[in-house]
């Protein structure tokens, strides 16, 4: 858990940054607090590329030490990416269009929440942790 919100803290760090200098360089100089949904898009997704092969490489060999065929792997954390970058693109969409909450870096940084939040979850019990048995608990007759 300590690695994965290691991996997590630098993962946010490189994300926003890329995002909070692609949105500084797309954005028009006379309104950088409300950039187009357009630069926001690009914005966006050019940080959470960036994250994204950051975190496949580091928790897939740092955090979990995955031993399993690493395109499987690559498939289903692929999968709990979209799932994740959908719903958090949605949310900083919405808020964006909102435009009670400035600026947009605001925006970006409650999308990061919702993102890295649901994100664990999805990558501990299906992109690296499927595959690994599951421990019945004998006393309350539970699997873990």
């Amino acid at each position: 858990m300590v690695k994965y919100g290691l991996v997590g803290i630098l993962n946010t760090l490189l994300t926003a940054a890329i995002i909070w200098i692609s949105l500084y360089i797309l954005s028009d100089r006379d309104t950088p607090e409300s950039p187009s949904a357009s630069v926001m898009f690009i914005a966006n997704s050019a940080g959470y590329l960036a994250g994204l092969i950051n975190s496949f490489i580091l928790n897939r060999n740092w955090t979990f030490k995955s031993k399993s065929d690493w395109k499987l792997s690559l498939l289903r954390f692929l999968i709990a990416f979209a799932v994740c970058y959908c719903l958090q693109l949605g949310v900083v969409l919405w808020l964006n269009s909102l435009e009670i909450i400035t600026p947009a870096y605001i925006c970006q940084l409650a999308g990061i929440a919702v993102y890295s939040v649901l994100n664990f979850f999805l990558n501990k019990h299906y992109a690296f942790g499927a595959g690994k048995p599951m421990k019945r608990n004998i006393r309350n007759n539970s699997y873990k």
